[in-house]
């Protein structure tokens, strides 16, 4: 618990990894079912709490809902307005089983949802019902994703305090199951193409309407098999990916589109903040400047505690 930047091999978790993927879509699409459209789909995220990962509040017909995964204790505890509580325990289980203790928890709370059964963004997607492949849960792995995640989200919020224009907050995707936070132009984008995996194009389009810089923490898999921070910009303008960056270690990734800074480059750097603010503020810069953005009406400093900021 004492580590703030621990180790994670992907190789030595990667079927935990898998298996909280998909119990978090399950959770994850409670929200989706009940909770308007927000734009860039932001009304679906998950926060990062004091112990582990968190809907924002759900809002029903007269009571609201909060659901948590624990990766202290090791539990999902789902609480609603009027005091109600309860809990299962995070162990190992198939996705199928998870999802029918699921939603019976909610029903016994009296929220009955119907949720699309089936996974987003993956290519190979099995019905949550019928998936028996994935029950791997190994504590230890859960709580060291979460402090990654934690050590992570204080970089982010930082870096985001210095950015005048829209900015999203910093939040955990569950369908691409990363911490995020994106920086907007102010700018049309192009119409996105769509084609992920089992997501409408609808979504994808309306999720990159507007110019982004985006970049986040990532736990692996697919392309690269190591845990990762990234960033990209939509449109991506010309030269981007030849662009000059910071830390020595980051690279273009032409599979992802992206530019990539291995976690453990971070982890074991001598300032590992310092090694991913670089990082993020050389990626942006990159995608900024070669995209034409208006960086001295959208920027100010870094935020300091206590410390308004200073408008002449």
């Amino acid at each position: 618990m004492s580590e703030h930047w621990p180790e994670l091999p992907y190789a030595a978790w990667k079927d935990t990894c898998a298996t909280l993927h998909l119990w978090t879509q399950i959770v994850g699409k409670t929200r989706l079912a009940l909770t308007p459209w927000l734009n860039h789909s932001w009304h679906v995220t998950f926060e990062v709490t004091a112990r582990g990962i968190a809907t924002p509040l759900i809002h029903g017909d007269a009571r609201s809902l909060q659901v948590e995964f624990d990766f202290i204790d090791h539990g999902l505890s789902a609480r609603t307005s009027d005091g109600q509580v309860r809990r299962l325990q995070l162990q190992p289980m198939t996705v199928a089983e998870f999802y029918l203790k699921y939603l019976a928890l909610l029903s016994g709370l009296g929220f009955d949802v119907r949720i699309d059964g089936v996974p987003n963004e993956m290519a190979d997607a099995v019905p949550f019902r019928e998936d028996t492949a994935h029950a791997a849960y190994d504590p230890d792995f859960a709580n060291r994703f979460w402090r990654v995640l934690l050590a992570s989200h204080e970089v982010l919020s930082h870096f985001r305090t210095a950015f005048l224009g829209k900015v999203s907050p910093v939040h955990f995707f569950w369908g691409s199951f990363d911490l995020a936070v994106t920086l907007f132009s102010g700018r049309r984008a192009p119409l996105h193409p769509g084609g992920v995996p089992h997501l409408p194009d609808a979504v994808a389009r309306e999720a990159y309407s507007h110019e982004v810089s985006s970049a986040g923490f990532w736990p692996g898999g697919g392309a690269i098999e190591y845990p990762a921070f990234y960033s990209y910009a939509y449109p991506a303008p010309d030269g981007f990916s030849q662009a000059r960056l910071e830390p020595a270690e980051a690279y273009f990734s032409a599979d992802l589109g992206e530019f990539v800074l291995p976690y453990e480059a971070v982890r074991t750097a001598p300032d590992p903040r310092a090694q991913l603010m670089a990082f993020l503020e050389s990626t942006y810069s990159a995608a900024a400047d070669l995209g034409h953005w208006d960086r001295a009406n959208l920027e100010c400093g870094l935020g300091e505690c206590g410390k308004p900021r200073p408008v002449e």
